[in-house]
């Protein structure tokens, strides 16, 4: 079969919605809010097998959001942290910090040893990149805790927050790398996405071979709120520096891109021969559900690009990257995942893999 994995996030139910905003604001009891967290979660795998998926996640559901999870409830923070402003118009920004050490307060096993305990099916984790992370550090150096050891202690915590999940039983670790694209918006020169490659491959390539064939990139232009951040970055741009990581998978938005076949040529040709490669044949951002045949269309199309034993599908995103995107319900969310695991699978019929 050709290996179809959701990228991370599932749209809330409503009463988590409301749940993560009165927990974060002190207004509802920690096992109130995780009673919550785990109703959502039992839905979120029940929703997953029902669609067939042969690899889940726990759809983020008790995470604030895919980038703060490490942050909650960290006391060397403060506010005023960079801005990442997307095509609508918001904003969403970040904490900056304040002093050191730093340290993750929570590592994403927690998430997966959840969700295993829960499901017969294969589950995946997704991790923030160490490279997001590092946008936490100010632009001024902290006296008490210089740049360069905050760089030792940021990628000493991304290897054991991979290195937990693996141990832990994940089918693989996916590291969310959405500043990719948005780094050259903001530095064309490239060297901002080079220090991002640099930074992340100190933390990959701590662990094996056999353990970097588990370990996964995701990049896309941003997915919140039904907006992104840098779609109108060419992949050209991105694809050439993207495919110097020492991952084992990278996992692509595509559905969303006007020249799909452009980009997979620019793949085979930037890319190495041990990296499967996951197309995104649903876009989150759309509000119209792909059908099986258009998903199958789509991976036949990537087929003529890439052999088929290195070809994976995924969604374009996560659906609900920040716990208060309402934009998408979880019913589109589930019947897009539905049309990609059965359009993969006819592909997969159609060309004998």
């Amino acid at each position: 079969m050709i290996p179809t994995e959701p990228i991370g996030s599932i749209p809330r139910p409503q009463y988590l919605v409301d749940a993560h905003r009165a927990w974060s604001a002190g207004e509802l009891p920690e096992e109130d809010f995780a009673r919550a967290c785990d109703q959502a979660l039992d839905d979120t795998l029940r929703r997953f097998e029902q669609t067939g998926s042969p690899v889940v996640t726990d759809g983020e559901q008790a995470k604030s959001s895919f980038l703060t999870y490490p942050l909650e409830g960290a006391g060397f923070l403060a506010e005023g942290g960079p801005a990442i402003p997307f095509d609508d118009g918001h904003t969403r920004q970040l904490p900056v910090l304040a002093e050191g050490p730093f340290r993750f307060q929570k590592y994403a096993d927690a998430y997966l040893r959840k969700a295993m305990a829960r499901t017969g099916a294969a589950v995946k984790q997704a991790v923030i990149a160490p490279s997001a992370l590092s946008l936490l550090y100010p632009q001024d150096e902290l006296a008490a805790y210089p740049r360069q050891q905050f760089f030792a202690d940021l990628v000493a915590e991304g290897v054991r927050d991979i290195r937990r999940c693996l141990d832990a039983g994940a089918d693989s670790v996916q590291l969310d790398f959405t500043e990719a694209r948005l780094s050259i918006k903001l530095d064309p020169s490239k060297e901002l996405l080079r220090d991002f490659i640099r930074l992340n491959n100190c933390v990959i390539e701590q662990f094996a071979p056999e353990d970097r064939a588990r370990i996964g990139v995701h990049v896309c232009p941003g997915g919140d709120q039904d907006s992104t951040h840098s779609l109108d970055v060419d992949y050209l741009d991105l694809l050439p520096e993207l495919f110097a990581l020492r991952a084992g998978r990278f996992y692509l938005q595509l559905a969303s891109e006007p020249d799909r076949g452009r980009v997979l040529d620019i793949v085979r040709r930037v890319s190495y021969s041990n990296q499967r490669i996951f197309v995104g044949v649903t876009d989150p951002i759309s509000s119209s559900v792909e059908t099986p045949e258009e998903v199958c269309e789509r991976v036949l199309e990537a087929a003529d690009y890439l052999p088929v034993e290195r070809l994976g599908t995924c969604d374009d995103c996560g659906f609900s990257p920040f716990a208060d995107d309402e934009s998408t319900s979880r019913d589109t969310a589930f019947a897009k995942i539905h049309a990609r695991v059965e359009g993969t699978r006819l592909a997969a019929s159609k060309l004998g893999a």
